[in-house]
């Protein structure tokens, strides 16, 4: 699945509704989340794969900062995260081309925090406080809690 993360990038700049994808991915892996966890995360993940095959060979492998597997931090990120994320929506003209946009821009800004973290600290550093693997995590937990 890396090809999805150059095509959302790179052609989602000149083709926002490819951002469409991002939201389509998003909705797909919530809902496969409350059946087998971060699956999405591990197998799946465009940036996940980018990460793993082409930033792993940049990393410098340091240990993950304790605070990034806070939760709370993370919890503290996603709110924080959400809050932008809905901020662009409401500022972004109501297109479907803007709309697309939005999804384009965060996708290529977490990217960038991805590269950002992964180069001096750890590939996947990214992951520990990604939004959307901090949400699959807690809707993985509410089937186990069902379960019980």
């Amino acid at each position: 699945m890396i090809w999805l993360l150059p095509l959302i990038l790179i052609g989602g700049l000149f083709f926002p509704l490819l951002g469409y994808l991002v939201l389509l991915m998003m909705v797909f892996f919530l809902i496969l989340s409350y059946f087998k966890g971060r699956f999405w995360c591990s197998h799946l993940c465009p940036r996940g794969a980018f990460l793993d095959l082409v930033l792993s060979k940049l990393s410098l492998r340091k240990k993950i900062p304790k605070l990034f597997l806070s939760e709370k931090f993370k919890w503290f990120f996603f709110a924080a995260f959400m809050i932008f994320f809905i901020m662009q929506l409401l500022i972004s003209p109501k297109t479907l081309f803007a709309i697309g946009f939005v999804f384009v821009r965060m996708c290529l800004i977490t990217t960038i925090i991805a590269v950002f973290l992964g180069i001096p600290i750890q590939t996947r550093a990214w992951c520990s406080i990604c939004p959307m693997g901090t949400l699959q995590g807690k809707i993985s937990t509410l089937k186990k809690n069902r379960s019980r």
